[in-house]
């Protein structure tokens, strides 16, 4: 099957910023969270990929179909998208952006809107502007998938909500992917979410691509060691030194990443190493100096 997004090679400038030769893939049946620092290019990734902005080099493709093609709307119909921001119009009624979705798409799913908003808690009749951010988000996830999109691209999608109300939303996510043709690109902050529910992990910062590799490359392989002195000198003049190793120095000691912790117990079984989480992978790998 064809990639439901495939970004290659994307260039977008501005000044003081530049997203440089950015390459992402969703496959179906893949959900790819999108993590990286304030300001490191993720919505300027997103828009890019939706065609809010003209990238200024590379291209994108969704569905296999180039999205400058003349019929790039009927593409975009198959995204459904939640921002960072709730775009609707302050003086929208939820019952208003229901009569919007109806009039935008093809297949508006009005019964699923409606149960969406009785499950998220949206008063129909309550007006945008008298929304929480959350409920904001909320409202974005049912607009979303009430047209039965094919791939979600969320940008902080769980941001602004309790963790009840994440693991609910996630619990949607989950039931959405049980199509394996569908696919969701996720960008957070909230790493313990992808945690959850990615398959998929790229990290950007400034512009660049730094890694995109399967969750279980972190979570499964990948460790976490607080070594002493004498035992960074020992690792530096292992056989694992140059295979991926990062290490940051503290106080008290050094934080070491290692690709593989297997790998790393049978060359030092005195050393503690832990699982790592995706936020030290990411942190380690953005902070740490090369081994």
């Amino acid at each position: 099957m064809e990639p439901l997004i495939a970004a290659e090679g994307l260039v977008k400038r501005y000044d003081g910023f530049t997203l440089e030769e950015a390459t992402l893939i969703v496959e179906p049946g893949y959900v790819v969270g999108l993590i990286g620092p304030n300001g490191a290019g993720k919505t300027t990734l997103l828009k890019c990929i939706l065609g809010l902005v003209r990238p200024d080099a590379g291209e994108v493709r969704l569905f296999g179909r180039l999205l400058d093609d003349a019929d790039a709307p009927a593409l975009k119909e198959r995204i459904g998208v939640v921002f960072d921001t709730c775009p609707f119009l302050p003086t929208m009624r939820v019952r208003d952006v229901a009569k919007l979705g109806k009039a935008s798409y093809c297949w508006w799913d009005e019964e699923r809107f409606t149960e969406l908003c009785v499950r998220f808690g949206l008063d129909q009749k309550k007006y945008v502007k008298g929304l929480s951010r959350g409920m904001g988000m909320k409202l974005q996830l049912a607009f979303a998938l009430a047209h039965n999109p094919d791939v979600l691209v969320l940008d902080e999608a769980t941001a602004g909500l309790d963790p009840m109300a994440r693991d609910e939303v996630l619990d949607i996510l989950r039931a959405f992917m049980e199509d394996e043709a569908h696919g969701i690109l996720m960008a957070t902050h909230i790493t313990t979410d992808l945690e959850k529910i990615a398959d998929v992990v790229a990290c950007i910062n400034e512009g660049r691509i730094l890694f995109t590799c399967p969750k279980e490359a972190i979570s499964d392989e990948a460790g976490i060691a607080h070594l002493r002195a004498a035992e960074l000198e020992a690792l530096a003049e292992s056989a694992l030194a140059g295979t991926g190793i990062k290490v940051q120095r503290r106080t008290l000691g050094t934080d070491v990443l290692v690709p593989d912790r297997a790998s790393f117990a049978r060359l030092f079984p005195q050393v503690e190493v832990e699982r790592a989480t995706i936020e030290e992978y990411m942190t380690l790998t953005l902070k740490g100096e090369s081994l």
